[in-house]
């Protein structure tokens, strides 16, 4: 009887989750972007990065808790600590895409009471000026002065700014090319701000979510685009000329680069071309796992342009977490898990050159 009841109450929720109006998604990224490029310092900054030694780590929608039953990242985070050491140890800069901590349901004293560990190992990058935070719809309070200097600023000093969106800028083939991240609510809604959807999950959701421990996130095996507000968010980004988009928000990770086979085959006319021998073996052993794992699959191709890319999210039920890495010249999408008590592993689930993106995009 509670996993029936369980399964209706996921039902419900989704019926009442995310709802985007596809041109109020258009409107407010387009706004976003523009206030960004205009030098609009409050909306977000434009970060210049080396194509090949920018190193980036983008984790999105932690929503850290209270570590109750209602509290989705317990699971994950000494897993997302130890991922923290490794980017910390190798010189990345930290980017928190929103979401970070859970303020629809908890206040934001008792959030901080209970994440010290994990803010305190993001709080180390802004002390090596290696840290950018944005705001999502479940930690909008952020984005307000007073909440900001009454919690954040104790723990991560007076030097911290929490922004609506980046632009991670790079010089390719003589031209500028950009990175454009927003957590992804803009637009949406039933989460951008909404009143009811805030009433929803602090007054209705949590606690049912307490009384039968639901924790609905799965990580897929298709880094497809999986639901209506990622497909919009992707159609809004083939707008933009030489510029890619990655937010958060949905939960779901998407890789741009679907089509495996045409990458790998570019890359590898690449490396033939520079006789880089380790690189070529490399490539064609995967080349030839990825030809072995469509035969007789048809292909669905969704995206036309590999514009848009999702991180997931560091809340998954089984303790994993998602993120998007900018380093070495690739864009790569990165599973950290630990199972039994071992240490957190890293995997690499796809990856793509950023030339190779780059070539793809609209001029």
């Amino acid at each position: 009887m509670k996993r029936a009841l369980a399964r209706l109450v996921i039902r419900m929720s989704d019926r009442l989750s995310s709802r985007p109006d596809k041109n109020a998604v258009f409107k407010s990224l387009s706004q976003l972007h523009d206030r960004i490029l205009k030098g609009k310092k409050d909306s977000g900054l434009l970060v210049p990065f080396d194509l090949q030694q920018g190193r980036f780590i983008i984790f999105s929608d932690q929503h850290k808790g209270c570590r109750d039953a209602a509290d989705d990242f317990k699971s994950a985070a000494d897993n997302y600590i130890e991922a923290l050491q490794h980017y910390y140890d190798h010189g990345y800069t930290l980017i928190n895409l929103g979401d970070c901590e859970e303020l629809w349901e908890n206040k934001p004293s008792a959030v901080l009471q209970h994440n010290s560990p994990p803010l305190q190992a993001e709080a180390r990058f802004l002390q090596k000026k290696r840290y950018y935070r944005i705001f999502g719809n479940h930690d909008l309070e952020w984005h307000y002065v007073v909440p900001r200097r009454q919690f954040l600023q104790p723990l991560f000093g007076k030097k911290l700014r929490v922004y609506e969106g980046l632009i991670l800028q790079t010089q390719y083939n003589g031209n500028a090319h950009g990175i454009f991240l927003a957590h992804g609510h803009q637009g949406d809604k039933r989460s951008d701000g909404n009143a009811f959807s805030k009433w929803f999950v602090a007054a209705i959701w949590t606690p049912v979510q307490r009384l039968l421990d639901i924790h609905p996130d799965t990580l897929s095996e298709s880094f497809d685009l999986v639901d209506a507000h990622n497909i919009i968010m992707y159609e809004w980004s083939v707008q933009l000329p030489r510029t890619l988009f990655i937010s958060g928000h949905t939960h779901k990770p998407v890789f741009a680069s679907l089509d495996h086979i045409d990458r790998l085959s570019k890359q590898l006319e690449r490396a033939m071309a520079d006789n880089d021998q380790t690189t070529i073996a490399a490539l064609q052993t995967e080349l030839r796992r990825r030809q072995e794992e469509y035969a007789g699959k048809q292909f669905v191709k969704t995206m036309a342009y590999p514009t848009y890319f999702n991180t997931g999210c560091c809340c998954f039920s089984d303790g994993d977490i998602t993120g998007i890495e900018i380093a070495d010249g690739f864009v790569r999408l990165i599973k950290w898990s630990a199972k039994n008590n071992t240490a957190a592993n890293r995997s690499v689930l796809e990856e793509a050159p950023l030339y190779y993106l780059f070539d793809q995009l609209q001029p």
